[in-house]
């Protein structure tokens, strides 16, 4: 029996190599799919088959990673590099949609979440963005799973004047740098403030759009909002996500603000002494 050589090198499992190649395919299409989404190149349909059809060749590369163990084992190829390389960015795409798809098992198909379901914030501007159907608060079904699933997301009360409140909410709009589209400031005229904002998803970049109302009342001002998916069915959690993180940073924030305080009425001026009259001797 002829012996190999030691210098030569043992041949590659080809279920190895196309491993490694699909993994890395996976992640290029993956890839696209997200600067696709976040530049608004393409519609979102389009954008989210291409995102599937990269999770497919991930799911590829981790069986062929697994199958090609089996013929590295038997036949002593080489190959293994190519094998773990697969298997590596198999799980690493399909970590996050995973994570999701255990969210979406434990919270509700819901995607408009507000702190007050009765009389929920309108979309004025942001309307004539959202698709057909999808500007006006669902209704009690989805207030009864909100209330189940989120009994945190309550309006704010704050001590303040509407004015300041706007300003702060405000800021912290700008601070996460949430698209603004439209402001309405609380004045004489106006009695209720509003901010229209579209926020994105972290990794995604799918858009959301908010809507923040400044109401005064005796207390100070109570602060309503709405965050609500633009598209799908299942926001995965989201919606409430930002609005806890909104509110709670509204509530910190408007605690440093001092309030105005009233101008304090000046008092009238001393009327000038006039000079004693000349005596006559």
């Amino acid at each position: 029996m002829l012996r190999r050589p030691v210098f030569e090198k043992e041949p590659v499992s080809k279920l190895a190599a196309w491993s490694g190649r699909l993994g890395v395919f996976a992640l290029a299409v993956a890839a696209l799919s997200v600067i696709i989404l976040r530049s608004g190149l393409l519609e979102i349909v389009p954008a989210l088959a291409t995102f599937a059809a990269a999770l497919v060749f991930a799911g590829l590369a981790i069986l062929l990673a697994f199958a090609s163990f089996v013929t590295i084992w038997r036949q002593g190829l080489s190959g293994l590099g190519y094998s773990l390389l697969g298997i590596l960015l198999g799980i690493l795409l399909l970590a996050y949609p995973g994570y999701l798809g255990y969210r979406g098992l434990k919270l509700p198909a819901i995607s408009d979440i507000t702190t007050d379901p009765t009389n929920p914030p309108r979309y004025d501007v942001l309307a004539r963005l959202r698709p057909r159907g999808r500007v006006d608060y669902p209704g009690a079904a989805v207030a009864d799973k909100q209330r189940a699933a989120y009994p945190d997301i309550q309006p704010l009360q704050l001590a303040l004047p509407a004015k300041s409140a706007y300003d702060v909410a405000l800021a912290i709009i700008t601070k996460r740098k949430w698209l603004i589209v439209d402001t309405r400031a609380p004045s004489a005229t106006r009695r209720d403030g509003s901010i229209e904002a579209v926020a994105r998803t972290p990794i995604m970049g799918f858009r959301d759009d908010v809507v923040i109302r400044i109401t005064p009342n005796a207390q100070g001002t109570r602060v309503d909002a709405r965050s609500a998916s633009r598209y799908g069915t299942h926001d995965f959690g989201a919606n409430a996500a930002r609005l806890r993180a909104f509110l709670e940073d509204l509530d910190d924030q408007a605690g440093n603000v001092s309030e105005p305080r009233a101008e304090e009425p000046k008092k009238p001026a001393p009327a000038p002494k006039r000079p004693p009259a000349n005596r006559r001797q």
